[in-house]
Formats: structure tokens, C-alpha cells, sequence
């Protein structure tokens, strides 16, 4: 017996949260909304005592599985390792199906987010590349152009 009921949400935590709304809003996410969280319950699930962060939870059009931003107002944060690579331990990338993938790779260059590699087709089936996106932030885009094997 299993004892998960459903994927609710990934979390990334940045520096400017603006900006990342901004980045994520552009890929297609709605902004559910944006709300300070601070005290006990904030102390007791992230460990970190006096914790003060800011979220914004972001949804896919129709819903599905959010994705929260977060930014801690205190502590100071972190920093992480923007130029993380795939083989680097810890979460490396979020993916996102797309209608276009070429056009919205070549949207985000223009606005300064590049590959991390290049454009891989996968049988004929997937295409898929990675763009590093605000600080660091590695996103997976994939567009289907054929059928799934039934293999």
C-alpha cells in the first residue's frame, strides 16, 4: 500500500523573487498568489528558527502540480551553485511539455536564459533541452513531434 496520495508542488528557493514569477509566468504558469509565512509552523518544518520567507505558488494552465518560489527575508540566504551541471548531487531541473520548443528557446535567448547543451531528439518522439534560467534555475523543456512507442 502505497502512502502517497498525489504530487502537490516542487520548491525552489531564489534570491529575487520577482524575477523568478516573472521567468516561470513567461513559461506559461498562472500565479495562484503570493503570501509571507513566518512563525512556529514555518520554524518547525524547515528548521530554522525566526525564519521569515516570502512564496508564490505557481500552477500550469488547468491546474496540476504547482511549483512554489520561495525567498527567505530572514535568514540570510545561501547562495547556491548557479552553474550546476546535471551530474551535480540534488535536484537539477524542472521539465515542462511545450508546444514549440524551438520558438520558446529562441523567446527565452532573447531574453538572456541560455542552453545548457543543446537540442536532443529522442527516437523521433521527444525533443528536449535545458535552459538555465534566474540564478542558475535549470528548466527541462520537452515537445512530443511523434507517436510513443508501445514498447
Amino acid at each position: 500500500m502505497t502512502q502517497i496520495k498525489s504530487f502537490d508542488h516542487v520548491g525552489v528557493t531564489v534570491a529575487d523573487l520577482d524575477a523568478a514569477v516573472d521567468f516561470f509566468v513567461g513559461l506559461g504558469l498562472e500565479l495562484e498568489g503570493r503570501t509571507f509565512v513566518e512563525g512556529e509552523f514555518l520554524d518547525t518544518v524547515c528548521g530554522i528558527p525566526d525564519s521569515r520567507t516570502e512564496i508564490a505558488m505557481l500552477r500550469p494552465p488547468g491546474g496540476g502540480t504547482a511549483l512554489e518560489l520561495a525567498t527567505f527575508v530572514r535568514p540570510e540566504l545561501i547562495p547556491g551553485s548557479p552553474n550546476a551541471m546535471a551530474n551535480e548531487l540534488g535536484l537539477r531541473n524542472v521539465c515542462f511539455v511545450v508546444h514549440d520548443l524551438q520558438s520558446t528557446v529562441d523567446r527565452l535567448a532573447g531574453e538572456g536564459y541560455g542552453l545548457v547543451g543543446g537540442v536532443g531528439r529522442h527516437e523521433d518522439t521527444w525533443l528536449m533541452a535545458y535552459v538555465r534560467g534566474p540564478e542558475g534555475i535549470v528548466v527541462s523543456l520537452t515537445e512530443q513531434i511523434g507517436p510513443l512507442s508501445a514498447g
